[in-house]
């Protein structure tokens, strides 16, 4: 087994040639803080990228920002803090999920798995944020998106389409982001004791309002207290989040207590103790203790989800909380529990959505499709991508979806409509 380290585009470049050439399957992996999400691999090679480090460019006026595929996040993110900026789609990190090293995520990770955070109601996600990318695709070829301008738009959906690849199109060296300056003030609204019903109700009322709020998350009761060391009590929370200037925020504010008053009581939490509870619900804190047990990303109509958590609950022993307005459900189930099929029948009867299990043990990762299987048409034109950008099926093969040879690949290539 041998382990490549490159520390530079170019000893990326020769890698991927040679195992191209001998047609060996490589895992791609930063520091490997997110090893434990989609199917496992079995490769004889690891392309290693934790020694591809460095910011490369960083313009604090223009907003822009470039570095090295492996360079940390952490030290990223603290750049930018000491500059005011920040990522605007808040990325998640999964050290407390997946029990890793807190800060061993790379920029190559985020843009890999389209990552974000709560914010991304207002933000969007990573996709939305990449401004250009260097890359290696698995033919051994070199190229270039993007640029280091917003105005710079050659190639930019190529860019995009590496957000959430995990890997398997190609092998990201440099990466340009946006970045954006980061709020004055922060204020959190919670809404006490609602129902999960109306803990959406109440949700989709802010978010229709004047008050411009950049989150909303609900915590059902005990799981409220998971977050922020305990800050919140265990009642149930309905969480608003405001931010911007400080006579804006507090305005603003005014307005929702005036808008849900009636909906329950009130409470304000500002500053650190604001920023920790957020930081807990982007990071999944609430299921991090739960050893083995599985843990399921649902991305679905808001309005529909806690028809989903509630059929669920009726036939399986599930905990769920809810972050995007309802739109993303995070789900902690039994193993023994028939989850994918039960689950996905769910989705589907409630306006349809996707699942991914994002933390179970190796031998339930291999039984189950822990992406959301794609209809016919998508799979086919997946199959196409695959085929055009690592035609060898070189890189995380089989991490996505079983059948990774090349010759199952050309069979489902073969078979596509033109």
């Amino acid at each position: 087994m041998t382990t490549f380290t490159p520390s530079t585009p170019a000893e990326v470049l020769s890698a991927i040639q040679w195992a191209a050439a001998e047609e060996t399957p490589l895992e791609v992996l930063g520091h490997g803080s997110k090893r434990g999400i989609g199917r496992p691999l079995q490769t004889e090679h690891t392309l290693d990228l934790s020694n591809l480090t460095g910011v490369t460019l960083y313009e604090p006026a223009e907003l822009v920002l470039s570095a090295r595929a492996g360079t940390p996040l952490a030290e990223v993110e603290k750049l930018l803090a000491e500059n005011g900026q920040q990522f605007a789609f808040e990325p998640m990190n999964y050290a407390a999920l997946l029990g890793g090293e807190p800060g061993k995520g790379t920029l190559g990770g985020v843009l890999a798995s389209n990552l974000s955070g709560p914010r991304r109601l207002k933000a969007g996600a990573a996709r939305d944020h990449i401004l250009g990318i260097s890359a290696v695709s698995g033919r051994g070829e070199a190229f270039k998106s993007g640029g280091r301008v917003v105005k710079n738009v050659t190639g930019y959906d190529l860019s995009k389409l590496m957000a959430g690849s995990w890997g398997t199109l190609a092998v990201l060296t440099d990466i340009t982001f946006k970045v954006l300056p980061a709020a004055e003030t922060e204020v959190t609204l919670a809404i006490r004791g609602l129902l999960d019903d109306a803990a959406v109700a109440a949700m989709a009322l802010a978010l229709g309002s004047s008050a411009e709020v950049s989150s909303a998350a609900h915590l059902p009761e005990r799981i409220a207290a998971r977050v922020a060391a305990g800050h919140l009590g265990s009642d149930a929370a309905t969480l608003l989040r405001v931010e911007g200037f400080g006579p804006s925020v507090l305005y603003r504010i005014e307005a929702l207590r005036t808008l849900l008053g009636k909906a329950g009581p009130l409470q304000e939490i500002a500053g650190a103790a604001s920023k920790a509870i957020w930081r807990d619900i982007r990071d999944c804190v609430p299921f991090a203790d739960g050893g083995a047990r599985p843990v399921w990303r649902v991305s679905m109509p808001p309005s529909e989800a806690h028809h989903v958590v509630m059929a669920l609950r009726m036939q399986a022993a599930a905990d769920a909380f809810y972050d995007w307005q309802g739109g993303l459900v995070w789900l902690s189930m039994r193993e023994d529990d028939p989850e994918a099929e039960l689950l996905r029948a769910l989705i589907r009867k409630y306006g349809g959505g996707h699942a991914t299990l994002v933390r179970a043990s190796a031998s339930h990762r291999v039984a189950l499709p822990v992406f959301e299987p794609q209809p016919p048409h998508l799979a086919a034109l997946s199959a196409r991508l695959k085929a055009e950008f690592d035609p060898k099926h070189i890189l995380n093969p089989g991490r996505m979806a079983p059948g990774s040879s090349s010759a199952t690949l050309r069979q489902s290539t073969e078979g596509a409509a033109p």
